[in-house]
């Protein structure tokens, strides 16, 4: 099914979305307040029939064919859902062969469809597997439009006609009459026909004065949308064959459950779990024995959701231990197993913790009586539910890979598995234990991080998520146990059939334990002040800097920026702070096998001093690591950098080039390069220069993401400069390395009187000087706003984007700067802004661009074009 609704929320937008927004808080809270109230309704009669032992009973009367027609309709569903993924891509035009649209889709599926938590979502796995692939994130964004549009477009389509087919039966469960069940039906259908319709060839679209749309095309719709009725037509079969043969027909039920899933999907819980049963509940509980309903919706939550996840998960692991590494697409797979390894740690935490609170068998509880020590059975009983606990915590430290939250899952599922047995002769806990241990020892080299794991914060999503599942075990133990009567002496009861004291002072422990951690985490200490950078930093910086391809990183030696460095002292992130915004710039400076745990720190110090963390002009080789942690990747333009060993002043094209530079050598400029060592000679001179400009300009000096004329950064780089019969006109700070791969210009400015096409002749200069010194590439900085998709289905921020570039010249010299570049005939790179989501993106820019300004009041000031 659908990976969410949200997408198609937010990437089909109402024209009125102010409104909009100021409502959505209020229509939030009225929908949980009524999801809330279906599901106490729907519980809260059945609670008072549902036995354990009979829905227990039920799971194992269960026949073979059941499950096995269950396992195929499962099957053929996930099969399905690869569909929505082949046609998106053929829809924003990306080529990509079926086998791997088809695994990125049974990965996503399989691992949003189970957890749905915010860090574990399908659109993470898209962007980093198709991102590997070659695709880039904004036509993955499209295409994730583009399936939550059809999906909802399909469900919608699947209720209304079951509902037609079955309103008689319906009816009388909802209290309405038949004829408006079918009514309502039919009304719904001619509204999704003719919105169909009149998108049938796509592009966008009004509705009702308001309302626009980015509709794709009928060619691709119709298709998607068969795929979407069988979808959901097949994921309704695999409960319905699980249902007490004859309790519902099939019309009926899928109405049901395409409304039941909807309102999951729409509640935001992972899976949709809690509200997804209250709807079959309420809707099912008169056709078949509420033990037998229970038992298998169990039974579908472990078919659909579990196993699937296991299986892909499994398929990684095979992968890693094959050493498949031939393409970037298994090698961006294989990356995924450290997020499907915390989902599957989540879920058998919890099934630990569900196995704490409900009674072992009788024939088990005979046979412990037999053989084992009762302090055996007791300490089992007892250690494995803090287990479980523990691995609640342990896989938040999975996702973020790790060694420790490594070593600590082996630890917890070996000692659970060695538990099962005493506990309760729990034969199928011990099978998925063993599987669980088998798969997380395949998966070793992919928890690299040297991190301690105590020490990492929780987010607040993750503690409500912890917080509901020990809610729900605790309502299960009172589900089970309501006809033991409780007193004092329960607590000391010390027998093989006591079974409910066991599992009160079990879940007492897991309660006191959970709330020691989260009041360690509420009273940890803040994070220490962080000192302005010192000289050594800067020198150790650039000793990092020297040994980089990238000419960029040598903003890191302006002195402005705060610098956060790795263990090994080989690496680190430059990042400035504004309010609570932490921008980190570029992309962490260092050895590729370093990025991802400066990533990871830099997030982790940001969230402790209360900070919202982000990355500004980030490349796309390094997504992957930013989806890992979270964050939201954000097209802010695009680089250019010029191919120097093919850079030449010949041909029609660069004949201003040319005559510009023969100009200037008529006129009595001369271009020289001064190294460092020899710049305070000159310093003076510089500095009249720059002043100058300024004055010019009634500009004030910049930083963060460029340079400013500080003496102590200027002295640590070389400076081009140009004379005019001997006297200093213009000069150009020289961003280089000592691997001699890549050179940039950071400060270029001239005097007011310079003759004209100074700074033509000084730019080209430094081009040809870089190539005779056999450097690869020259960097000309980014264009903002450029190259943002023009498509239908493009993502609101794209379109502001193209709005901004085209109109917005009164702040920023968009397309001037664009057309300067493109003289050179440069490559162009897209740079992006990694942040997390919601409005934080927009407010992370307006602090970044605060910071590059020196505030607020000069934001919008125009920036100097010859910079960046």
């Amino acid at each position: 099914m659908g990976d969410s609704l949200a997408s198609l929320e937010t990437e089909v937008a109402p024209a009125g979305a102010s409104r909009l927004k100021r409502w959505t808080p209020w229509l939030l809270g009225f929908a949980f307040v009524a999801l809330g109230a279906l599901c106490f309704e729907a519980l809260k009669d059945m609670a008072t029939e549902l036995r354990y032992e009979a829905v227990v009973d039920a799971i194992h009367d269960t026949d073979s064919l059941r499950l096995v027609l269950a396992g195929l309709a499962t099957a053929l569903s996930y099969f399905l859902l690869t569909g929505y993924d082949y046609f998106a891509l053929r829809y924003v035009g990306a080529v990509v062969p079926y086998r791997v649209a088809g695994q990125a889709a049974f990965i996503a599926y399989a691992l949003s469809n189970s957890i749905g938590l915010g860090v574990l979502t399908g659109g993470a796995v898209r962007l980093r597997l198709y991102g590997a692939a070659g695709i880039e994130p904004e036509r993955v964004g499209r295409a994730i439009a583009f399936n939550a549009l059809c999906f909802g477009l399909g469900v919608g389509v699947v209720g209304a006609l079951s509902l037609m087919w079955a309103a008689d039966a319906v009816a009388p469960a909802i209290h309405v009459p038949a004829w408006l069940v079918r009514g309502v039906a039919a009304a719904f259908l001619v509204a999704i026909a003719t919105l169909v319709w009149m998108c049938r060839n796509g592009g966008e679209r009004r509705f009702l004065g308001r309302i626009t749309i980015q509709a794709p095309a009928l060619a691709l719709t119709l298709p998607t949308l068969l795929i979407s009725a069988f979808d959901i037509a097949a994921s309704a079969m695999v409960l319905w064959v699980l249902l007490p043969e004859g309790s519902v027909d099939f019309a009926p039920f899928l109405a049901f459950y395409a409304v039941a899933v909807v309102l999951g999907i729409l509640s935001h819980l992972p899976g949709g779990i809690g509200v997804f049963e209250a709807v079959m509940l309420l809707a099912l509980g008169g056709d078949a024995p509420p033990e037998d309903l229970a038992g298998a919706l169990v039974l579908y939550r472990v078919i659909y959701y579990v196993l699937p996840l296991m299986l892909a998960l499994a398929w990684l692991v095979i992968h890693e231990l094959r050493r498949a590494r031939e393409t970037a697409v298994v090698r961006a797979m294989v990356g995924l197993t450290p997020t499907l390894m915390a989902a599957l740690t989540l879920i058998v935490g919890t099934m630990l913790l569900m196995s704490g609170v409900t009674p072992a068998t009788v024939e088990a509880t005979t046979l412990l009586a037999l053989h084992v020590p009762l302090p055996v059975v007791e300490a089992a009983h007892f250690l494995g539910s803090i287990a479980g606990l523990a691995m609640l915590f342990v896989a938040r430290g999975m996702i973020q890979r790790i060694d420790a939250a490594w070593w600590a899952g082996v630890a917890l599922g070996l000692l659970s598995l060695v538990l099962a047995l005493p506990k309760g002769i729990a034969v199928n806990e011990a099978l998925v234990l063993t599987g669980f241990v088998a798969l997380l020892s395949a998966s070793r080299r992919q928890f690299t991080r040297h991190a301690s794991l105590l020490a990492q914060p929780f987010s607040t999503g993750w503690t409500a998520a912890i917080v509901a599942i020990l809610a729900t075990v605790t309502l299960l133990l009172f589900m089970v146990y309501r006809d033991v009567p409780y007193t004092q002496e329960l607590w000391w009861e010390f027998e093989f059939d006591a079974h409910a004291p066991r599992s009160l002072r079990a879940l007492l422990a897991v309660a006191l334990l959970a709330l020691a951690f989260g009041l360690r985490q509420l009273f940890r200490p803040a994070s220490p002040t962080l000192q302005q950078v010192d000289r050594a930093a800067l020198d150790r910086a650039a000793l990092v800097v020297s040994a980089q391809d990238k000419a960029d990183a040598g903003l890191a030696l302006m002195g402005d920026k705060q610098l956060l460095f790795s263990e090994s002292g080989k690496a680190f992130v430059m990042y400035g702070r504004r309010g609570r915004s932490w921008v980190g710039l570029f992309d962490p400076i260092g050895p590729e096998n370093e990025v991802p745990e400066l990533i990871w720190r830099f997030l982790e110090q940001a969230r402790e001093a209360g900070g919202r963390a982000s990355f500004y002009q980030v490349r796309p080789e390094y997504l992957p690591h930013y989806l890992d942690a979270g964050l939201r990747p954000l097209k802010l333009g695009e680089h250019a950098s010029v191919d120097l060993p093919s850079f030449t002043l010949k041909g029609s094209r660069r004949a201003n080039l040319r005559q510009g530079v023969s100009r200037g050598e008529r006129e009595g400029l001369t271009f020289e390069v001064i190294p460092a060592d020899d710049l305070r000679s000159v310093i003076a001179e510089l500095r009249a220069v720059s002043d100058a400009w300024l004055r010019e300009h009634r500009a004030a000096e910049k930083s963060f993401s460029l340079g400013a004329f500080a003496e102590n950064y200027v002295l640590r780089q070389p400076v081009a400069i140009t004379r005019h019969n001997g006297r200093l006109v213009a000069f150009a700070t020289l961003m280089v390395t000592d691997r001699k791969i890549e050179a940039s210009v950071d400060l270029m400015r001239h005097l007011p009187d310079a003759p004209k096409g100074t700074m033509d002749f000084l730019f080209v200069k430094v081009m040809l000087y870089f190539q005779t010194e056999n450097f690869q590439r020259f960097g000309l900085g980014m264009a903002p706003l450029s190259g943002m998709v023009e498509h239908p289905l493009a993502p609101n921020w794209h379109r502001l984007g193209r709005l901004l570039f085209s109109h917005g010249e009164h702040f920023y010299n968009f397309q001037g700067l664009r057309a300067f570049k493109e003289k050179f005939d440069p490559q162009w790179q897209p740079r992006y802004l990694a942040a997390p989501g919601g409005v934080a993106p927009l407010l992370v820019l307006a602090d970044t661009a605060a910071l590059i300004s020196g505030g607020l009041r000069s934001m919008v000031s125009r920036q100097e074009t010859a910079k960046r």
